[in-house]
């Protein structure tokens, strides 16, 4: 059976999460280069770090910093950063309320196949949001989860990942009760003609954080099909 150690960082800068996962990813990769010409090689590990962030602006590599539409003293006032970073994807907001979860895993162990791992994460997502009722879908041609309906369609979870020799880091911003008023500020993954949504502005309350964290956990252990230790 596969083992993921589990850690929730709880909120943590973005910058310490971004270095914390570099750390582990940097160790997954140099372990499995040793290991080629390893007489005994070493099992490398795989972990998930849930978390949230303080308000921060993140843009991937194939992003275009003019979908922020604030900087410098209007960042300041709003009380967020921003940082442009070494995943797929373009902009997205962090911020309390949101869930964030970065896979660092070998695939090796699992299989090798990007969009299949992307499509598993959704699927966790949609599975999760079932559990509460709420409809959650895919839009052909675009990554993450939605909510579609006679409303239009609405992102609830983004995604953007960093895959080399088959680790993967970063990972999905689920919003639970996110302030949306963030998005504002942005096109969101460079997307204009789409509206941001979380589960509390779906269901018209404040979501218990916990007991979501408790649901994906098990939704992405059933869908990997592997075990948490520590």
């Amino acid at each position: 059976m596969r083992k993921v150690h589990f850690q929730d960082l709880g909120l943590i800068d973005y910058k310490e999460a971004w270095d914390y996962q570099e750390k582990l990813f940097k160790a997954t990769v140099d372990q499995k280069m040793a290991n080629r010409n390893a007489d005994n090689p070493i099992e490398t590990e795989n972990y998930l770090l849930f978390c949230e962030h303080p308000h921060v602006y993140t843009l991937g590599k194939s992003g275009k910093e003019e979908n922020l539409l604030i900087q410098g003293k209007q960042l300041e006032e709003a009380h967020a950063t921003f940082y442009k970073i070494n995943r797929g994807g373009d902009i997205t907001y962090h911020g309390p309320g949101q869930l964030v979860a970065y896979p660092i895993f070998d695939l090796d162990h699992f299989f090798s196949d990007i969009h299949k791992y992307l499509r598993f994460l959704e699927e966790a997502v949609i599975m999760t949001l079932k559990e509460y009722g709420i409809n959650g879908t895919r839009v052909e041609g675009l990554t993450g989860v939605w909510i579609n309906d006679e409303k239009g369609p609405r992102k609830i979870c983004a995604m953007g990942v960093k895959c080399a020799r088959w680790v993967t880091m970063h990972g999905i911003g689920f919003n639970i009760n996110s302030d949306l008023s963030y998005f504002n500020n942005i096109i969101p993954c460079g997307i204009d003609d789409k509206a941001v949504t979380s589960m509390q502005n779906e269901l018209g309350r404040k979501i218990d954080m916990e007991e979501v964290k408790s649901i994906l956990k098990i939704n992405l252990s059933n869908i990997f099909d592997f075990d948490f230790v520590d």
